[in-house]
């Protein structure tokens, strides 16, 4: 199915790119730099590029909502952290196969929901609580979120090499 939004398929392309960019670093990592700790962070490159595969869902589903002109709520500093450090106990040992092909799924089906957005729901806003409630467009969003984050980890990984 061709979608016709430019605006939602330049989104999609942008977390592409950094979801390829992060992927094709990581397939040139020795065993020995996957489980090298991420400095500043303490989880170890491997666990770091499985988290980013793995929120992929979560930032999208959290769009869709602000897509539809609802509030994001209950999301904290303090929820994320949370939440990132409950995935590092459990993917510790985060096989490197299994997380790749994790990023490229999770990512290319983040790109598909967000070449679904109208420019509508692109131009949505609520309040998030992660940033105090301030009204923010869906746009936005998604931009601070999803595409910003596999640059945002692989920058922090390629200082740790």
């Amino acid at each position: 199915m061709t979608h016709l939004n430019t605006r939602a398929n330049a989104l999609a392309d942008r977390l592409i790119l950094g979801a390829t960019k992060l992927a094709n670093f990581a397939e040139n990592l020795s065993d020995s730099e996957w489980n090298k700790p991420v400095l500043g962070d303490g989880r170890t490159i491997g666990v770091v590029i499985h988290h980013v595969a793995s929120v992929y869902p979560i930032e999208v589903e959290l769009a869709q909502t602000l897509g539809k002109g609802n509030p994001i709520t209950e999301v904290s500093k303090e929820a994320i952290d949370n939440m990132n450090a409950q995935h590092a106990v459990e993917n510790n040992m985060a096989d490197r196969q299994e997380t790749m092909d994790l990023l490229r799924i999770n990512s290319n089906n983040a790109a598909n929901a967000i070449r679904e957005f109208t420019n509508e729901e692109l131009d949505n806003s609520a309040p998030v609580s992660l940033y105090y409630d301030a009204p923010l467009t869906t746009q936005f969003f998604i931009e601070d979120h999803a595409l910003r984050h596999s640059f945002h980890h692989l920058g922090k990984i390629k200082a740790s090499i």
